[in-house]
C-alpha cells in the first residue's frame, strides 16, 4: 500500500511545521520528484535546487520566513522554496509566459526578498537588511544562502570583509558548498574548501564528544553547550586556514546538507548567536537527478520540451556627434561636493530614515562631517562599489532612505548591482554621482563621461542634474521622497550659488517637478537646452551672443529621464535651431535621448544639434582646457550661433 503523500498536505511553511521531524526525509524525496518531473518539461535550473531540498526544508522549519529574511545567491536555488511558499499549484508554469519566475522574484511572493538572478551579492544585501533592521529597532533573523561559486565573486569577499568588522549585526551566512557553479568551481577558495572537506577528523571527533556529553543525565546538555566553544579550538589543529574566522566571522561546520535533522540542529544552534555567523553546509549539486554524477555540469539545467516565445527586440535610434564647455567661477565658489555634503546633513536632521554610504571615499564625496555627526547612519564599505550599492539596496529594503555617494566613473564598477539590486527591485536608493563630466587631471580613468548612457536604459531609474547648488539640495530632497531610485549628477569644482547665474530672470523659474524642464532666459534667435552644470555655460554663451545682437532662449533640462517631452517639442517648434548641451559622451547621452524622443514625434521646426564629448577617451588636462579644446566652453557654444546667424539691426528686431 503506497505511503501517504506528505507533500499533498504542505502548501505553506505553517503546514510544514506541523510535520514530525522523522517525516521530513520523505517530504524531501517527494519534493525532488516534483522538481525533476516539472523542470524536465518546462526547462530551468535543475541541479542547484535539487541540491538544497533538505536545507530549504530545514530553513523553513526553524525560521519564520514570512518575517525573517532569506536572500538567495544565486536565485536558481529557489525551486524547493517556491514549493513550500504557496506556489506549488502554479509550479508547472515555471519559466512560462505569465508563469512563475525561474529565480526569486520579490513581485511574485512576499517570501522572496529580492528578484535575484546573478551571483555574489546576497551577503551584501543581507548585511544591508540587518543594518537597516538594527537602525530601526526591528528584531528578526536575516539569512543569506550562498553557493560556494558565488562566494568566490569579488563582491562576496567585499561583503565578508565588511561583515567581519560589524559584530553588532546579526546575520547568518550559509555557504552551500557543492564544489560546482555551472561547471566545476575553480579558484583558491575552492581549493581551501577541498581541504576543509578532506579533514573529517574534526567533524567526527566533535560529533562523538557531543554524543557523550548529551548522554550524561541532567547536566549533559548544559555541559555540551559550554564545551562546544572549547572543542571548536581543536578544529584549528586539524583544519587548515580557517579563512572565515580570520575574517572575523563565527564559523560552524561543515555539516551534511542532505541530513535534514542535522541541518535543523545546527540552524537552531546558530540562529540566535550574536554577530555575523557562517554555517558551512556540504551538498551535492544535482542530488537525486539520474546520471548527474557523470554530467560535466551536475545537471545544472534542463532543456524544455517546448520552446518559449522569443522576446520582441527593442530598437533604438542611433545618436549624433560633436563639441561644448563651462565658464570658470570665482575661485572661492563653494564646491558641488560641499553643497551636497551640507544638503545631506540638513536633510538627515528632519528625516531619520536618511543614511549615507560611500566606497572608501568619505573625504572625496564630502561625507566626513556627516560620518562624525551621524556615525550610526554612515557606512564606508571600502573599495567595494558593488557591495556598496547592493548594501544600499538592503538598507532600502529595510525601510531606510540610503544616499550612495560615488564618483560617476566608480559607479560603473557597480553597474550590475544598480541593475539588479536596485532598478529591478524599484528600491528608493539615491545615487549621488560626484565628478560627473570632465574631471581633468586624473585622466581618462576618472572622467565621468558615461553615466547617462549606462543608466538611462534601466527602467524605474530617474536621472537628474542641477544647474546650481540650491537646486542640488532640492533634487536630493525630491529623490528622498520619490518612490523609486534616482540618480543625481553633479560636477567637480565650484558650483553656482544664488545670484551666480548670469542673466537669469527669477520670474521664469519653475518649481522642481519630475520630468519638467525650466526656462531661464527668453530669446527668439535660437535655443540652448542644457543639462546640469552646463546650464551655466549656456547662459554665458547667451550673454556673449546678446552682445552681438543674437537673443537665445536658455532652458534648464533638469531631467534626462524622464524627459520633458512636451516642453522640448514646444521649444523645437519655437526655433529654427536648438542645441543640446552636456558634459558627457554624445553616444547615449542627453542629446541622444532628446533625438530619440523627437524621432518618435511629428517633425519639429528646429534643426537640433547635440553638443557634447565625442567618441574618445580624454587624457590629462585641466577641465577648462579640455572643454575649450572640445568647443564646449561658452565661446565655442556661442560661435555655433554667431557663425551661422545674420545679425539684424536692433531696430529691425521685434
Amino acid at each position: 500500500m503506497p505511503r501517504d503523500q506528505l507533500f499533498d498536505r504542505v502548501d505553506t511553511p505553517e503546514d510544514l511545521k506541523r510535520l514530525r521531524r522523522d517525516e521530513l526525509p520523505q517530504l524531501a524525496a517527494e519534493m525532488r520528484k516534483v522538481i525533476l518531473d516539472t523542470v524536465t518539461v518546462t526547462g530551468g535550473h535543475l541541479g542547484s535546487g535539487m541540491g538544497v531540498v533538505e536545507l530549504t526544508i530545514a530553513l523553513h522549519y526553524v525560521f519564520d520566513l514570512a518575517r525573517d529574511r532569506l536572500v538567495f545567491d544565486v536565485g536558481h536555488q529557489v525551486y524547493p522554496h517556491k514549493l513550500l511558499t504557496g506556489r506549488k499549484q502554479r509550479f508547472h508554469t515555471l519559466r512560462q509566459r505569465d508563469g512563475l519566475s525561474g529565480f526569486t522574484n520579490r513581485f511574485e511572493s512576499d517570501f522572496d526578498v529580492y528578484t535575484m538572478g546573478h551571483a555574489g551579492t546576497a551577503v551584501s544585501a543581507a548585511l544591508g537588511i540587518a543594518a537597516g533592521d538594527r537602525a530601526r529597532g526591528v528584531d528578526r533573523h536575516v539569512i543569506a544562502l550562498v553557493g560556494d561559486a558565488a562566494m568566490g565573486a569579488g563582491v562576496a569577499f567585499e561583503a565578508l570583509n565588511h561583515a567581519g568588522s560589524r559584530d553588532d549585526l546579526r546575520a547568518l551566512i550559509i555557504l552551500n558548498d557543492n564544489s560546482w557553479s555551472i561547471a566545476k568551481t575553480v579558484g583558491a577558495l575552492s581549493r581551501y574548501l577541498d581541504r576543509v572537506r578532506s579533514a573529517p577528523v574534526y567533524s567526527q571527533a566533535k560529533k562523538r564528544v557531543h554524543e557523550l556529553l548529551q548522554a550524561i543525565p541532567l547536566i549533559g546538555k548544559e555541559l555540551d553547550e559550554r564545551v562546544d566553544h572549547a572543542v571548536d579550538h581543536v578544529r584549528k589543529l586539524v583544519v587548515p586556514g580557517q579563512i572565515f574566522e580570520e575574517l572575523g566571522l563565527g564559523y560552524y561546520g561543515p555539516i551534511d546538507g542532505h541530513d535534514v535533522g542535522e541541518c535543523i540542529d545546527y540552524l537552531e544552534r546558530v540562529k540566535d548567536l550574536p554577530g555575523p555567523v557562517l554555517l558551512h553546509v556540504r551538498t551535492k549539486k544535482g542530488h537525486g537527478v539520474p546520471g548527474s554524477e557523470e554530467r560535466y555540469d551536475r545537471a545544472h539545467a534542463a532543456s524544455p520540451q517546448k520552446k518559449p516565445t522569443p522576446p520582441v527586440e527593442q530598437k533604438t535610434e542611433p545618436c549624433v556627434v560633436l563639441p561644448a564647455e563651462q565658464r570658470v567661477l570665482k575661485r572661492n565658489a563653494k564646491a558641488w561636493t560641499k553643497w551636497f555634503a551640507e544638503a545631506v546633513e540638513r536633510l538627515a536632521e528632519t528625516d531619520p530614515r536618511v543614511v549615507a554610504l560611500t566606497a572608501a571615499m568619505p573625504d572625496g564625496t564630502g561625507l566626513m562631517d556627516f560620518a562624525k555627526r551621524y556615525p550610526d547612519r554612515f557606512y564606508d564599505t571600502g573599495i567595494a562599489e558593488q557591495h556598496c550599492v547592493a548594501f544600499a539596496s538592503g538598507l532600502a529594503t529595510a525601510g531606510l532612505r540610503p544616499i550612495a555617494a560615488l564618483y560617476s566613473t566608480f559607479l560603473q564598477r557597480a553597474y550590475d548591482q544598480v541593475f539588479q539590486e536596485v532598478a529591478i527591485q524599484n528600491l528608493p536608493v539615491v545615487f549621488a554621482m560626484d565628478r560627473g563630466g570632465i574631471v581633468g587631471e586624473d585622466g581618462c580613468t576618472h572622467n565621468g563621461l558615461f553615466d547617462i548612457a549606462y543608466l538611462r536604459t534601466l527602467p524605474n531609474l530617474a536621472l537628474c542634474a542641477p544647474k546650481d547648488g540650491p537646486e542640488l539640495e532640492a533634487m536630493l530632497a525630491f529623490a528622498l521622497h520619490h518612490d523609486g531610485p534616482v540618480g543625481v549628477r553633479y560636477a567637480r569644482g565650484g558650483a553656482p550659488g544664488p545670484g551666480d547665474l548670469p542673466g537669469v530672470d527669477p520670474s521664469l523659474g519653475a518649481p522642481l517637478e519630475l520630468g519638467r524642464m525650466e526656462i531661464l532666459r527668453k530669446g527668439t534667435d535660437g535655443a540652448i537646452l542644457a543639462y546640469g552644470h552646463m546650464v551655466q555655460t549656456a547662459l554665458d554663451a547667451a550673454e556673449t551672443c546678446a552682445k552681438q545682437g543674437v537673443q537665445l532662449e536658455v532652458v534648464n533640462a533638469r531631467w534626462v529621464k524622464p524627459l520633458d517631452a512636451e516642453g522640448i517639442v514646444a521649444l523645437c517648434d519655437r526655433h529654427d535651431r536648438v542645441v543640446t548641451l552636456e558634459d558627457h559622451a554624445l553616444m547615449g547621452g542627453f542629446g541622444s535621448a532628446v533625438l530619440e524622443m523627437l524621432a518618435q514625434r511629428e517633425p519639429v521646426r528646429a534643426r537640433v544639434r547635440p553638443l557634447g564629448v565625442p567618441d574618445q577617451f580624454l587624457e590629462h588636462g585641466d577641465r577648462g582646457t579640455l572643454l575649450r579644446e572640445l568647443g564646449l566652453d561658452a565661446h565655442g557654444v556661442a560661435q555655433y550661433f554667431l557663425s551661422s546667424t545674420t545679425v539684424r539691426p536692433a531696430a529691425a528686431r521685434v
